[in-house]
């Protein structure tokens, strides 16, 4: 609208050689790109009458080619407005989807499970993205609170599904088995299954690496069991301490290749400790000048926070590291053991 004042002001005030009236057709063609259908049919039917008006005082204008260019832009712009609102719409439904599924795969966690606050980030790599190969979970078991958090390799839909096939395993696992053990074996099964299911042709290659993790209801220690993953960091008395796994234990779907061997690792927690799982998109976030992001040093300035107020941190930094182009999707559970198991 305001192009077209400004173009119709011109064509009035100057000189007719100048001839600003050829770009009254602009205007209905941008509006196709904001508004809907009837404003902008409307608004190249006021750019006519400006031409119109325009003829009673300059004869020699070209009036009926300028007229015609803007009949022909505005019903091109009025169709091109109606597509854009269509796929609009479609775009609307399919974030729905997007949303639900996403409620589905990655449902919100308590803030509160037991003796143990949690808190999670996710962050998708794509921009429009809802939803990813990164995964998490977190449920109240007989046995304690169990954590799951993982990253299937690749993109795209076939990663979402191997990671959905791989929470809905852990979700009834986590509270038949005894045994860390149990449950990655269990994990190992479903996403064999899953590929199996769903043959593509990056078969060969399609693994997930996760941490399992169980916190009993006595507190006091930790039980992890690492499948390739990035190993969680521990916030212990102030000190950082990066738990790597005594012993590697095969990513999932990969035990066949290099053996069935899973390592448990227990590690002594007191009251108020932190521990932080995350994937790889967090430790392997690069500045412009290629370097990961520092994540035991930035939890080292961290000081005393909660579990939402770091992951918090967490997110604004990652973003300002990488100049706000994540390369990889992001997850993270930020634990931190209370004083007493609620009954």
């Amino acid at each position: 609208m305001i192009l077209t004042l400004i173009v119709a002001g011109l064509a009035f005030s100057t000189p007719r050689e100048i001839a600003f009236s050829r770009l009254l057709p602009a205007a209905p063609a941008l509006a196709a790109a904001m508004w809907p259908v009837l404003p902008t049919i409307v608004l190249g039917a006021f750019c006519l009458l400006v031409m119109i008006s325009l003829s009673f005082f300059y004869t020699d204008l070209g009036t009926p080619y300028t007229a015609a260019a803007i009949i022909a832009v505005t019903m091109a712009a009025a169709y091109a407005s109606h597509v854009r609102l269509q796929r609009e719409e479609t775009l609307f439904h399919v974030r729905l989807v997007a949303d639900a599924a996403q409620q589905v795969l990655l449902r919100p966690l308590p803030r509160r499970i037991a003796n143990v606050e949690i808190e999670s980030l996710y962050l998708a790599a794509q921009e429009q993205a809802r939803i990813g190969g990164d995964f998490y979970e977190a449920v109240d078991t007989p046995h304690g609170v169990r954590l799951l958090i993982g990253d299937v390799r690749g993109k795209g839909l076939p990663a979402v599904g191997a990671a959905a096939a791989v929470i809905s395993c852990f979700r009834e696992a986590a509270y038949d088995e005894p045994d860390l053990r149990g449950i990655i074996h269990r994990l190992e099964t479903s996403i064999i299954r899953h590929s199996a299911a769903y043959p593509a042709q990056d078969l060969p290659e399609r693994f997930a690496t996760a941490v399992v993790a169980e916190i009993p209801p006595g507190g006091g220690h930790v039980k992890i069991l690492n499948c390739g993953h990035p190993p969680p960091l521990l916030v212990h008395r102030g000190e950082i301490r990066i738990l790597e796994p005594s012993a590697p234990s095969a990513p999932l779907h990969l035990a066949a290749l290099v053996g069935e061997l899973y390592f448990v690792d227990t590690v002594a927690v007191d009251v108020g400790d932190q521990l932080l799982f995350y994937t790889d998109g967090v430790s392997e976030a690069r500045d412009r000048t290629g370097e990961f992001f520092p994540l035991p040093d930035w939890m080292r300035r961290q000081g005393p926070a909660l579990p939402r107020e770091l992951l918090d941190r967490l997110h604004g930094d990652l973003v300002h590291y990488s100049g706000g182009r994540l390369d990889d999707d992001v997850a993270a559970l930020a634990v931190r053991c209370q004083t007493s198991y609620a009954q």
